[in-house]
Formats: C-alpha cells, sequence, structure tokens
C-alpha cells in the first residue's frame, strides 16, 4: 500500500467516527434518566428502599420476593423505615442549638468503626467514613442505654413484666432406706437358761405379736414361778391380793410373757419350761437361738423389726442445706420400683456435716404397708421447699449473673433500657425470686440480654472517652 492511500484511509475512520459521536451525544439524557434512585430521591417519591416479611419476622430483601407460601415481601419506603439506624447515614448533621424548638444538640461524634475514639466536631475516619453523631438524650447519666426500635427488632429484644407467682423449687438428693429404731425389739434372757425347742422362724421370716419362738427353761423363772404359785393357792394368803403382787412382779421382772404367767395362773402348777413369744409384728432380723444352748444374761437370741414405717435418709448437699426445713412435703421414689411414690414429710435435720461429702442428713418417715421398702435400699428424694406464697419473680432468662452481682434490664420504653441490680431468692418452674431491686409490674427483658449488656458496656466506655476528650 502506498503512502497515499493510507492517508486517505486514515481520514476516513476519523470522519466515521466524528459522526458516531455526534449521533450518540442526543442519547446521554436518557441513560441518566434510568440511574438507580439515591436514598433522598427514595425519600421523597416514596419509592422502596427494601422488602420485609409479611410476618415481621427479622428476613429483609432488596428486590421483590414471596415468601415458601407465595405471599408478597412488604415494600418499605425510605419514610417508613424502622429497620435501620440513623447512625447508619453517611451524610454528617450539623450541630443543632438549644433554641430552634424540638431540636437536639449534638454531644460529640464517635468512630463509626466502635473504636473508642470521639471527637467534638465531625470528621472523617482513615477509610473516608463520617464519624456517628451522638445526640443529647442518647447518652444519659442515670447508666441506662437507648436502643432504636430497628435494632430492637433484629436483635429479638423482649420483655416481661414482673410479676407474683409461687416458686416451687424442688432439692433433689439420693439416700438410703432405715429401719425405725422405734420399732425394733430385742428378745433376750435376763437369767440363765437353756433353750429347748425352737419354732419354725428363720431369719426373714415375718412375725405377728404373741406368735411363739421357742420354749425355755430357766431355775431362775422356775423359782419365781412356784413362789408366786404357792403364795396364790396358799389358805392364809390366797385371799389377800397384796401377798401375790410382788410374786407376781418377780416373773415380770424376768420378762416371762403374760401369756405364760397366766397360764400359770389357771394350771395351779409350775411349768417344766416357759414358751417365749414375739413382742411386735415384724421382720426377723437376727436369730441366735439354738435349740439345747445354754443362754447367759443378756444374750440376744431374736431381734424383730417393724417396717410397716421406715426412715428415708436422705443427704442433701451443703448448699441446699438453707432451703430445708422441718415438715416441708418430700416424695420419694425407690430405683428398684420405677414409677411408684412414697409420700413423706421432713422429721429431723440431723445437726452434723460430712466432712468426706459435705452433706447433712435428713430423715422422713414413709408408710410402707406393702413392705416392700427395705433395709438399705436406695431412694431418690424431691424435697419441695416452696413456701405456698406468692413472691414477686421474673423469668430466669432476664437475670445476668456474673458471679459476684446479679442484673437486670428493665424496659422504661422508647427504646431506654436501663440495667438495675437484684437480689434473688428461690428458683423454680423457670422462673426466680426477687427480694429487692423491682416492684411488681416493671417490664424486664427478658431475650437478647448480652447483646445488650455488651453495648451499654461500649457506649459507657465512649462516654469516658468523650468526656476526657471535652475536658
Amino acid at each position: 500500500m502506498t503512502r497515499p492511500v493510507a492517508a486517505s484511509l486514515a481520514a476516513a475512520l476519523i470522519a466515521a467516527a466524528g459522526i458516531a459521536l455526534v449521533i450518540a451525544a442526543p442519547q446521554r439524557p436518557a441513560a441518566r434518566a434510568v440511574a438507580v434512585i439515591g436514598p433522598a430521591a427514595a425519600e421523597e417519591s416514596g419509592a422502596p428502599i427494601y422488602y420485609q416479611d409479611p410476618d415481621g419476622k427479622p428476613s429483609y430483601s432488596l428486590v421483590p420476593r414471596k415468601t415458601p407460601d407465595g405471599r408478597d415481601y412488604h415494600a418499605v419506603p425510605a419514610g417508613a423505615d424502622v429497620s435501620f439506624d440513623d447512625e447508619q447515614t453517611t451524610t454528617p448533621r450539623p450541630a443543632m442549638t438549644a433554641g430552634g424548638s424540638g431540636e437536639r444538640r449534638i454531644k460529640y461524634y464517635r468512630n463509626p468503626m466502635g473504636l473508642p475514639d470521639t471527637s467534638p466536631t465531625p470528621k472523617k475516619d482513615s477509610m473516608g467514613m463520617d464519624y456517628i453523631p451522638v445526640y443529647e438524650g442518647e447518652d444519659s447519666d442515670d447508666g441506662s442505654i437507648k436502643i432504636s426500635p430497628g435494632k430492637i427488632q433484629r436483635t429479638g429484644v423482649k420483655s416481661e413484666p414482673a410479676a407474683m407467682r409461687v416458686v416451687r423449687t424442688a432439692v433433689r438428693a439420693p439416700g438410703t432406706i432405715a429401719l425405725d429404731e422405734r420399732r425394733i425389739s430385742v428378745v433376750a434372757m435376763r437369767a440363765e437358761s437353756f433353750i429347748l425347742k425352737v419354732a419354725d422362724v428363720t431369719t426373714g421370716s415375718h412375725v405377728v405379736k404373741g406368735q411363739p419362738l421357742m420354749e425355755v427353761y430357766s431355775p431362775s423363772v422356775s423359782s419365781a414361778a412356784a413362789e408366786y404359785l404357792t403364795t396364790i393357792t396358799s389358805k392364809t394368803t390366797s385371799g389377800d391380793v397384796q401377798y401375790g403382787r410382788g410374786s407376781r412382779q418377780r416373773l415380770m421382772n424376768l420378762d416371762v410373757p403374760d401369756a405364760a404367767i397366766t397360764a400359770i395362773e389357771k394350771s395351779r402348777s409350775v411349768p417344766t419350761s416357759i414358751g417365749w413369744t414375739s413382742p411386735r409384728d415384724g421382720i426377723v432380723l437376727e436369730r441366735n437361738a439354738i435349740e439345747g444352748m445354754r443362754v447367759e444374761p443378756g444374750g440376744v437370741l431374736f431381734r424383730i423389726a417393724d417396717h410397716s414405717v421406715v426412715w428415708a435418709l436422705i443427704d442433701v448437699a451443703e448448699r441446699d442445706l438453707g432451703m430445708i426445713a422441718k415438715g416441708q412435703p418430700v416424695t420419694v421414689r425407690a430405683r428398684s420400683f420405677p414409677g411408684r411414690e412414697f409420700t413423706g414429710k421432713v422429721q429431723v435435720i440431723y445437726p452434723e456435716i460430712n466432712k468426706e461429702t459435705r452433706t447433712a442428713r435428713v430423715r422422713i418417715e414413709l408408710q410402707n404397708p406393702d413392705l416392700i421398702l427395705l433395709h438399705d435400699m436406695y431412694v431418690d428424694a424431691d424435697i419441695d421447699t416452696g413456701s405456698g406464697e406468692a413472691v414477686l419473680t421474673v423469668p430466669e432468662s432476664a437475670v445476668m449473673d456474673t458471679g459476684s452481682r446479679q442484673a437486670v434490664f428493665v424496659d422504661k420504653g422508647q427504646g431506654r433500657l436501663e440495667p438495675r441490680q437484684v437480689k434473688l431468692g428461690h428458683h423454680g418452674g423457670g422462673f426466680v425470686e426477687v427480694r429487692q431491686g423491682l416492684a411488681e409490674g416493671d417490664a424486664v427483658v427478658v431475650s437478647a440480654n448480652f447483646l445488650i449488656d455488651a453495648e451499654s458496656n461500649l457506649k459507657a466506655a465512649l462516654k469516658g472517652f468523650a468526656e476526657g476528650a471535652q475536658q
């Protein structure tokens, strides 16, 4: 290609480009007409700035959307927006004076990223973001904090009034079954004796009062019986009751059963052996009697216990001992009989603490008509420590416990929340007793407490930095 031809081709291309620019120039206004609507224009025109779930759930969308069941999301214009804080605006607000009616004064500006940095005048951070203004009234001196309605909705903050309720607290503790010490009898000889015969009674057998246990020969008993018989059969003394009383008392002192004494009086003869009977209804816990054995005075031959009433000895943790009192109702469940319950009351609180387990022993008396509760059986007890009187309570979720202090957030309305220290009492049923710090009807925050606590700590720190910068 020659140089004149190349020059002619370049000139043609330049001319074509000029024509294209002239044609495209009138179309620029139309391109501006389809530009995205800014926040200010949306506020003036009422155009939606986002879409929200129709049920008010914290679900949002920048474009039209439908729920899983086919319902449209609600369009939210700028004027009706309560889901975003005024703090998120990027345009710095000028400081307001107190002269205008209804105007608020800006106290200071804080870092938009939450850093402990404030400024008395509008400024930008290192990334070009404007500092957020903090107005008077938003940072009060009474320790309360103010949260916008949008933030309350997003974080799920809920309030519930303190109310009078009956708090039922059950102290659960394990224990064992023990015999009632007042219902145990021992069969022992009070004089030297010989066992001639033992009834068909063994350890574990159930006996009733008056049932024969053994036959015994005792020289002392025979001598006393002969003396008594002589007294009551003598022609001189038989008519005087006083003469026979001493002899009969001697037989009673040797623990001869009443049935045997009555038999001597009727037969008018001294028996070779005396029949010994059971002193009560119960279970034979111990049998030491053997036919032909010689028994010294005081030797235990039988030990019989009544199981119709037993004790439940419950080991209560030391931390729960302050809630236990005599007369409180108790429900006892035996591990051997699931679903079976036994009821009783706290009878005795033993005045000692086990050094190894740090528990105190509590005694409950239980009726055992079926005799299914056995000695040393394991049981679990629920001790109802509630007083039955209504007390001021709040849900347990409302309390923030740091270990050294307990506090709640009191909802004062219009997004203002006040942290308040409280003194607590009994817990039970998802509620806790408040003994000091609240009054009936005070609304307390029951959810999102820790998020509010984190924000209150942040605002308190920012306030401290701001006051230091202004001095």
